[in-house]
């Protein structure tokens, strides 16, 4: 039994359904995994957790891609207005892959482009992946030929379970058994942290409230950008330097486990055509 049995379930084209009608302002916590139970037992009893099939517990992965001069990281590592970000991210569960280019132009305006993508090239862009990133990099400005360079960097793992509040007020998601792995190379896991994401309206969410009463304040975290500058020492690491001497000091790593297998892919429903979320439990 987890901390997250006690609520309700809330089916996926309930949650894509309620979540859309938000203006959301979004929040990251970076939270020991002893807190969380706590935290879930502080909220509203009428909170529902996205359930699919009977199961609250799907894992993900992303590999992110970016230049031999990581190109993508520094522009997060030192704020540019023009900034993209490319990975495609696997249901590990269903074997659905995507491909998710988000990009933020001069005038800070943020697009993502989200399509489906071969489960079998994940780790690698297409030519036709590189046309779309290329025609990305045009539209905020950075030269088209650079998507060429592109390779895969960074691999994270991780489950995630979603909440919705009591009349669509705000949503989370919980990311827990957190992994990083670079292709060909050496990583970590962080089995202690949790990493969780509110989005709510004008109004902090009740998640948010709970986890203020509890001491945690928001975090400038980012999954790639914070696990690359926790494997090279080297790279500039200012805007998550707290983190990096806390959650993600090397005393509290640990060795990541081998790759899972994701199954065969089909066609499956209840996967979300937005970034809404599939699930994990904490």
């Amino acid at each position: 039994m987890t901390a997250l049995d006690r609520f309700a379930p809330v089916r996926l084209d309930e949650l894509v359904a309620e979540a859309s009608l938000l203006t959301r302002v979004d929040r990251k916590y970076v939270v020991p995994r002893e807190d969380l139970a706590a935290v879930i037992a502080a909220l509203d009893p009428s909170t529902r957790v996205l359930e699919i099939d009977g199961a609250r517990d799907f894992a993900y992965e992303s590999v992110y891609f970016d230049t031999p001069d990581l190109l993508s990281f520094r522009m997060a590592a030192q704020p540019r207005r023009r900034r993209f970000k490319l990975r495609t991210r696997t249901y590990l569960d269903t074997g659905t892959a995507y491909l998710e280019i988000k990009t933020r132009g001069a005038r800070g305006t943020t697009v993502k482009d989200r399509d489906e993508y071969d489960l079998r090239t994940r780790d690698r862009l297409t030519d036709d992946a590189r046309g779309d990133v290329a025609d990305a990099f045009d539209a905020i400005g950075l030269a088209a030929e650079r998507a060429h360079e592109l390779d895969a960097t960074l691999v994270t793992r991780y489950r995630r379970a979603t909440l919705l509040a009591p009349d669509g007020a705000g949503r989370a998601t919980i990311d827990t058994a957190l992994e990083w792995v670079e292709p060909d190379a050496g990583g970590f896991a962080l089995p202690e942290t949790a990493i969780v994401e509110t989005k709510s309206g004008a109004r902090p969410s009740d998640v948010d409230r709970a986890l203020w009463r509890a001491g945690h304040r928001p975090a400038t975290v980012s999954k790639y950008a914070t696990g690359l500058a926790a494997l090279h020492p080297g790279l500039p690491r200012n805007r998550w330097a707290r983190l990096l001497r806390g959650p993600f000091a090397p005393s509290r790593r640990a060795a990541p486990h081998p790759p899972p297998s994701a199954v065969t892919p089909t066609p499956d429903p209840t996967v979300p055509k937005e970034d809404t979320s599939c699930s994990v439990a904490a």
